[in-house]
Order: C-alpha cells, then sequence, then structure tokens
C-alpha cells in the first residue's frame, strides 16, 4: 500500500498592521476546508482585545479559528507553550482532514514550533524580579550586555533591546549555571510536520505601512485601550506580566503610573510599533525558505501572488 503524501501546512507571517488576517481568511475560504492557528504572543490573552487586532466573528467568515483569546493575562505563557498546542491543533484539523493555516507575526513562536526547546528550569520569579528591576533602572540594552559576559552565543542572535528572550537566557543560566546556547542543541527532533510547513510573508511597502500603524494606533486610543487597561489592572493583573508588557500596553502603563502624558504615551507607542514591524521584517528575512508577498494581505494582487506560488 502506497502512504498518502501529506498536504503542506501555511504559515502567513510579516510585520503588524500588514493584513495577515484578511489574507489568511481569504487563503482559508479558498481551499474550503481549512482551519486557522493564531501565531500572535499577545493575541492568545483573554481580555486584551483593542489594541491586539484580534479577528471578529465577522472578519473570520466562517473559518474556525484556534488559540485565541484563551490564556489569563496573569499566566506566564511561553513559546514553547505556544508550540506544544499549537502542535495538537495541527494534528487535530490534519485529523478533520482539514488544512492548517498559521496566521501572525510572532516568528519566535513558528521557529519553537518547527525546532522544539529542550526542557527548561521552571520560573524564578525572584530571579525574574531581579532582572526587571535592572532592565526598569539600566535599559534592556544593558540587560543584552550582560548576557554577551556569560552567553556570547545566545546574545549575538538577540536584539539588544530584546527583553524577554534576554531575560530568559539570563534566568537559565543564573539558574542551571550553563549557557542557553549550550543546552538548545538539545532541543527535541522536529516534528513530522516541521518539513511541510510552507512560510509566506507579507512586505508591503514600508511607509505605507508605518501610516498604517500610526493610524492604527491613534484608533486604539480613541477606542478606550486606556479604559481597558484600568480595568485589567482592577482584576489584578499586573503591570509586568506579559499581556501589560506589549505594545500599547506598556505605555498606557507608564501613563496610568504618571511616568509620561497621554500625548507622549500615543507618541511612544507608534515609535514602539514602527520598530517592532521592523524587527519582525528583519527576523522572517533570516528564516530559511521563506517566500516574500509585495502589498498588502487585503490587495487582490496579494492574494494572486499568493496563489501562484502554493
Amino acid at each position: 500500500m502506497k502512504t498518502q503524501t501529506k498536504k503542506p501546512i501555511y504559515s502567513i507571517v510579516g510585520p503588524t498592521a500588514s493584513g495577515k488576517t484578511e489574507i489568511g481568511v481569504a487563503l482559508a475560504l479558498y481551499l474550503k476546508r481549512a482551519e486557522i492557528i493564531n501565531c500572535d504572543s499577545v493575541q492568545i490573552y483573554q481580555g486584551i482585545e483593542i489594541a491586539t487586532a484580534k479577528p471578529s466573528v465577522e472578519e473570520m467568515c466562517g473559518v474556525p479559528h484556534h488559540l485565541i483569546d484563551y490564556v489569563s493575562p496573569n499566566v506566564k505563557y511561553t513559546a514553547a507553550d505556544w508550540a506544544r498546542d499549537a502542535g495538537k491543533k495541527i494534528y487535530e484539523i490534519e485529523g478533520r482532514g482539514n488544512v492548517p493555516i498559521l496566521v501572525g507575526g510572532t516568528g519566535f513562536y513558528l521557529r519553537s514550533l518547527k525546532n522544539p526547546f529542550f526542557e527548561s528550569p521552571k520560573t524564578d520569579e525572584k530571579l525574574r524580579q531581579k532582572i526587571l528591576q535592572i532592565k526598569e533602572k539600566k535599559g534592556a540594552e544593558h540587560l543584552h550586555k550582560l548576557l554577551q559576559k556569560v552567553d556570547k552565543a545566545s546574545a549575538e542572535k538577540l536584539f539588544p533591546r530584546d527583553y524577554v528572550r534576554t531575560a530568559r537566557a539570563l534566568e537559565v543560566y543564573f539558574q542551571t549555571g550553563k549557557r542557553l546556547s549550550e543546552l538548545q542543541p538539545l532541543r527535541e527532533k522536529p516534528p513530522e510536520f516541521a518539513e511541510r510547513i510552507k512560510i509566506f510573508a507579507l512586505n508591503p511597502p514600508r511607509d505605507l505601512l508605518y501610516e498604517r500603524i500610526n493610524i492604527r494606533a491613534e484608533k486604539h486610543f480613541e477606542r478606550g485601550l486606556i479604559e481597558e487597561v484600568k480595568q485589567l489592572r482592577a482584576q489584578g493583573v499586573k503591570d509586568d506580566t506579559n499581556a501589560l508588557g506589549a505594545h500599547g500596553y506598556r505605555r498606557v502603563c507608564e501613563f496610568l503610573r504618571g511616568e509620561r502624558d497621554l500625548e507622549s504615551a500615543i507618541e511612544q507607542t507608534k515609535q514602539d510599533v514602527r520598530n517592532y514591524a521592523k524587527r519582525q521584517i528583519t527576523w522572517f528575512k533570516r528564516e530559511e525558505s521563506v517566500i516574500w508577498l509585495k502589498g498588502f494581505g487585503n490587495d487582490e494582487k496579494t492574494f494572486n501572488s499568493l496563489l501562484s506560488v502554493l
């Protein structure tokens, strides 16, 4: 008996505000039997709504979506957690005879799915707080310099302002006495489906993307972003959680703590998100076998380009 060749798994990535949701849904409708798995590190959180671009029921167009709005904002949810959950969803979707489509701009999530991590030590909250205090006093770049001293190989793979991953590498070193760069080769074998993931990256004109980001940031504040953060804090969500550390939310927390005025919070949010978009593009340019699509995800031309290379 011949074994049936398994179908590709599609992944739509790219910078924030580039239209990944639109093109992902359009692809799912075109394929007819497809389901979408969220690959965005902020859309996973419950109650974190306004500045996340979570698709509405209307925007989903009847396409099943998974791993959205399912984690408490107080949970320290990691890329390894997401990779485990996404892997299960892939098998479930394929078990129904449908095609999984990964949609989102968190490149580290996608990489962790294709190349699983070693079993890292449990979080030491006291150590995490100490590292956070250093970051608040001296900045993320200072932590990156510290990582260069203890684990140069890991530091070279990270952006100087990538606090989350720099902090985790430091945590691993100080908890185990071993460098993350030494432990990572001990990672698990890639799952069977890793080689079937076809990655398509949106790359719209930079000036138009930045304009879209600026407009969207202003709309978030107009639509009640500050009230949303107030409610989350009232429910016990701390400012130092991953959820409230996300773009937009972090600056609102600073505003509510009296550390900056409203205008500064809005302008800094725009700058943060533009910088993030630039880092996302750089990240995916470093990934192997990425197929680049010019334009925004809601452009017909872009969708036709995608169909031509499926």
